[in-house]
């Protein structure tokens, strides 16, 4: 017996030992175990980077709490998940998720709050094995650090998605979301965005949300062109204090005193965003008493520009039968008048195709009028990111296009080898100025031949950046498509390549996540919801009392004797 106890209490002491070493090396040493496949909760490096940059409290509210659908359930436990793991490696992270709809007295002011911030909710239609009822979702958070303040949207707009897709989509963008909502307000803007004005480009109020979204982490300001005419050394020393120059549909030509500062800008390193089209075509001209317009070139002078950076925009367009939808009137004129829709194969419906971190994941993006671009063989590497569908074709100009064409019936063997046109083109390398071996228009004293390494992107549609206005003249969602009422991608398209252009690819990198997340198939569920809530509820309660009835039968045989 004595022998017994003193077995006992080396144990004991054995196991308080042990338990000691691993508190005091757990001081020293961190770690934590991803046992998901996808690694789900495996914080990547740029977000460790943000995480480590944040030296004060840093607050985060999500608005995902209370009773919530099924979907968003799912939506909650990850976003918690991941905030936790977020958590884990910054003290200073603190998290709080509240129910906006929890006090009925207080609920409809802190709608109207919510509202005010701009954090809007979505009713959602819940099916509980055919009976439908209403709720109201706030899947937002929002995060407050340093007086600075940033909404962060947890459920990602996908076109045409039912609830449970768009669901999953959200849960792999979830790290990118909230990375990107905790970099926005803790890191100080050093990269400068130049929007060049000065040759009919788009004005801002067309260019407004994306000027906002830009803002929010870069500096960025008009530059206008027309100082080139009176000081074009001055201007051109301007630009090169910028990194990045966008071009957002241009529509007078440029003069060869200004390309020149353009060029060298690019020569030394700058970047450059071309939205740029070779034709003359816009939806709006369609929308008279005869339907009809006539697409005509236009020369913008850029065409050996581009042509020496490897690029070639054709004045031709591109029609897709992978079109966006459009509604017309159909019928009677006056009170009989009913709308019908079709497909606009003029407004081209992409869907990336590419696996480079600019584009993956995204969804379709639309364009209006876009052109073809060639790719030329130049020594600079070329990506196309976005190009149209196998059954599209490029129309030569000039040509009259008119809203009839919706009606026009063709066949796979109209687009048989036509199709897959580039319309968005990245180029990386050492570009050589395209007035190399040329006479200068003006004399420039830091003038390059060939620069450093440097990218640009060439988009074939200026329409891609530009945002509609409402009734009341104000810009709504860049992407959001009010003929149509689709939300396209056009945005985070956008964002990604001005955050590529500026090198910030940490975080495109993120977006770019692949997930596996797997949910319960609901028909199957309803067809045997029995049986299903044996195997998830009932199983498991099984196995505990069985486990517990063993457990006590051996341990009173085992002390019996």
């Amino acid at each position: 017996m004595k022998a017994f106890n003193i077995k006992n209490v080396k144990s004991v002491l054995i196991t308080v030992a042990v338990v000691l070493v691993l508190n005091i090396a757990s001081n020293f040493i961190f770690h934590r175990f991803d046992l998901t496949q996808d690694h789900r909760y495996t914080l990547s490096p740029t977000t460790l980077k943000i995480l480590k940059d944040v030296k004060n409290p840093l607050s985060i509210k999500v608005y995902l709490q209370g009773e919530l659908p099924a979907e968003f359930k799912r939506l909650q436990l990850e976003s918690k998940q991941l905030l936790e793991e977020f958590q884990a490696y910054n003290s200073n992270i603190i998290i709080e998720f509240v129910d906006p709809l929890e006090n009925k007295d207080e609920s409809m002011e802190n709608i109207k709050e919510l509202y005010r911030k701009g954090l809007t909710p979505i009713n959602i239609t819940v099916d509980d094995k055919g009976k439908q009822s209403q709720s109201m979702v706030f899947p937002w958070a929002i995060a407050v650090y340093n007086n600075k303040e940033v909404n962060i949207p947890l459920l990602k707009n996908i076109m045409g998605a039912n609830t449970t897709q768009k669901v999953i989509g959200s849960v792999q963008h979830l790290e990118y979301s909230i990375s990107d909502g905790i970099n926005k307000i803790s890191k100080n803007k050093q990269k400068k965005v130049a929007i060049i004005k000065g040759n009919g480009e788009l004005q801002e109020r067309y260019i407004a949300k994306f000027l906002l979204q830009v803002r929010e982490s870069y500096f960025i300001a008009p530059f206008t062109l027309d100082s080139v005419a009176k000081n074009p050394n001055g201007t051109l020393k301007l630009l090169q204090d910028y990194d990045l120059a966008v071009i957002a549909k241009p529509t007078e030509a440029f003069s060869d005193e200004e390309k020149l500062v353009l060029d060298q800008f690019i020569i030394h390193g700058g970047k450059t965003l071309w939205l740029v089209e070779q034709v003359n075509a816009e939806m709006d001209s369609l929308y008279n008493p005869s339907g009809a317009t006539l697409a005509f070139p236009k020369d913008l002078n850029l065409n050996d520009m581009l042509f020496k950076y490897g690029v070639r925009i054709n004045p031709d367009l591109i029609k897709d039968e992978q079109g966006s939808p459009i509604k017309l009137a159909s019928g009677e004129q006056g009170s009989g008048t009913q709308y019908q829709d079709f497909i606009w194969k003029f407004a081209p419906q992409v869907y990336p195709t590419s696996k480079h971190p600019i584009v993956k994941n995204l969804g379709g993006i639309k364009f209006d009028f876009a052109n073809a671009i060639d790719t030329l063989k130049n020594g600079i590497k070329k990506t196309v990111l976005l190009q149209s569908s196998p059954y599209s074709k490029k129309i030569g100009t000039p040509v009259p296009i008119s809203l009839n064409m919706v009606s026009e019936k063709t066949s796979p063997a109209d687009y048989l080898n036509k199709g897959n046109i580039p319309m968005a083109v990245l180029l990386e390398g050492s570009f050589h100025s395209m007035f190399q071996n040329r006479v200068l228009p003006f004399e420039e004293k830091s003038f390059q031949t060939e620069g450093k390494e440097s990218k640009m992107i060439v988009i074939s549609d200026g329409d891609i950046i530009k945002n509609q206005l409402d009734k009341q003249g104000q810009p709504v969602e860049l992407g959001y498509d009010q003929r149509s009422g689709n939300l396209y991608d056009n945005k985070d398209f956008m964002m990604n390549c001005v955050n590529y252009l500026l090198d910030d690819t940490g975080l495109i990198n993120i977006r770019s996540k692949d997930l596996d997340l797997p949910l319960l198939d609901k028909e199957k569920v309803y067809e045997n919801y029995t049986y299903t809530q044996f195997i998830t509820i009932g199983l498991p309660i099984l196995i505990l009392t069985l486990f517990g009835l063993g457990f006590t039968f051996l341990r009173k045989r085992k002390y019996s004797k």
